[in-house]
């Protein structure tokens, strides 16, 4: 979604976009709005929000991509999007549709005024549109919304599918019943359907939304990074016929007009997928129980306020790349090291062949004994590694570090992996984390070019 707007702002010509800016709808978010944060300095906020509407799909795409039953009516992806006085860079907030809000007094859809009370943050659009959802949003951060963007299920499709798929890895499978999710480890190239799939999945384990929210991260920077490298921007009748899909079912607010797209093309031509910057709003609580609403995520207050004065004063939210050491050819793993315990055994007649492996095994991150012991019955052939099943997550990211190794398991083993190393160890492959983030000092974000399959 997000992704949308950079790439009609990067337009060709202004009479190009007047002719885009016409297949927008429009939408009143702003109207009778006062008491409003002060704007941002030189910066542009946009409110960007995914609805669950589904009305122009074909029963058969329904049926292939699950999405039957009845649409909320409410938002299901909800970001705000700070484009830097400088157009050199856009940060990305993803707000859970499940935060704990309180909506200011309004009135809803049937005319009936409502007092301020609490909400999901999903709600406030069910109960009042773009405006409420707006005016909500700007109470709990406290950032001044210049525009706002609204896509539907059928755009978000349409929009891939018109610059081609977009690329995605993983270090797992992926599977979802609820969606119809099922991806391979490794690469994928997802349709629009594929990736409606993806980016909707918070079945596949027990992160929910907040793994959803990451997901959705890592596939908007794929899709920056497919349609700024893949050419469209600068070819105008390319660019023309993908803008027309991607704006067709758009709805904006009325300000945001050819002027705005114009004036932001020109200063973001070498806009790139390292440009971009993803975090997640930082929570106190992943499971707060109010009454009425059910479980409900709850802010940080104190760490919070500091990721929306950085919006506020338009400083980056991730270390950038100039500050980062060189990327390493480092293995992402699902698991980060730090988190899985191991012994080594040395499985051959090499002397200090087993403190040597504990000690790489150490550097790359993973939680050795430091206390290498022998293997029994002679030379081990093979590297192996055995695990508890119930840790075999852990037991794939610690083999990934010793490639070839043979994976047994071994019920009640316990937590920590034991790896006897055979004749055929040559030496420690280092891994990473999958999206490891970079510490901001008080919240965690990451750009773009850590998001995108390496």
């Amino acid at each position: 979604m997000a992704s949308m707007l950079l790439l009609v702002a990067s337009g060709v010509g202004h009479a190009m976009v007047t002719g885009v800016e016409k297949g927008i709808g429009r939408v009143d978010a702003f109207k009778g709005m006062n008491n409003r944060p002060p704007t941002s300095t030189g910066g542009l906020n946009f409110l960007i929000v995914g609805t669950d509407g589904r009305d122009k799909l074909s029963k058969a795409q329904k049926r292939q991509y699950h999405l039957g039953g009845a649409p909320c009516h409410c938002t299901d992806t909800l970001m705000l999007v700070h484009l830097s006085a400088d157009r050199n860079r856009a940060s990305v907030i993803s707000l859970p549709r499940d935060s704990y809000a309180v909506v200011p007094d309004h009135q809803d859809a049937t005319g009936k005024r409502r007092p301020r009370h609490a909400v999901k943050l999903n709600a406030a659009y069910a109960e009042g549109g773009a405006n409420l959802t707006v005016r909500t949003v700007e109470h709990m951060t406290g950032v001044h919304i210049d525009h706002y963007l609204e896509v539907d299920f059928t755009s978000f499709m349409r929009s891939v599918d018109s610059v081609g798929g977009v690329e995605i890895c993983t270090v797992r499978p992926l599977k979802d019943s609820y969606t119809g999710l099922d991806l391979p480890v490794g690469r994928s190239r997802l349709n629009g359907g594929q990736a409606l799939q993806y980016v909707r999945s918070r079945h596949i384990d027990g992160s929910a939304d907040l793994g959803r929210m990451r997901r959705q991260q890592r596939f908007l920077a794929a899709l920056i990074h497919q349609t700024t490298s893949s050419g469209v921007l600068m070819n105008p009748i390319r660019f023309k016929e993908v803008a027309d899909t991607m704006l067709e079912s758009v709805r904006a607010d009325g300000s945001f007009d050819a002027n705005d797209m114009v004036d932001l093309g020109q200063a973001m031509r070498g806009f790139t997928a390292s440009s971009s910057e993803f975090t997640s709003v930082p929570l106190r609580s992943v499971s707060l129980k109010v009454p009425g609403l059910g479980e409900t995520v709850q802010w940080d207050p104190v760490r919070s306020r500091k990721l929306f004065q950085a919006i506020r004063d338009d400083r980056p939210i991730a270390v950038r790349a100039a500050a980062k050491p060189p990327k390493s050819r480092a293995k992402a793993v699902e698991v980060p090291p730090a988190q899985i315990r191991v012994h080594v055994n040395n499985g051959t007649s090499r002397t200090g062949l087993g403190s040597a492996v504990d000690g790489a095994l150490r550097s790359t991150g993973f939680a050795t004994t430091g206390a290498p012991g022998n293997g029994t019955g002679g030379t081990l052939a093979r590297t192996l590694i055995t695990y508890d099943p119930r840790w075999d997550r852990s037991a794939r990211s610690l083999a990934a570090a010793l490639p070839g190794a043979e994976l047994r398991p071994v019920t009640n083993q316990g937590a920590v992996m034991q790896v006897t190393v055979g004749g055929d160890f040559r030496a420690v492959q280092q891994v990473r984390a999958e999206a490891a983030q970079q510490n901001s000092g008080s919240f965690s974000a990451i750009t773009g070019d850590e998001a995108v399959c390496p």
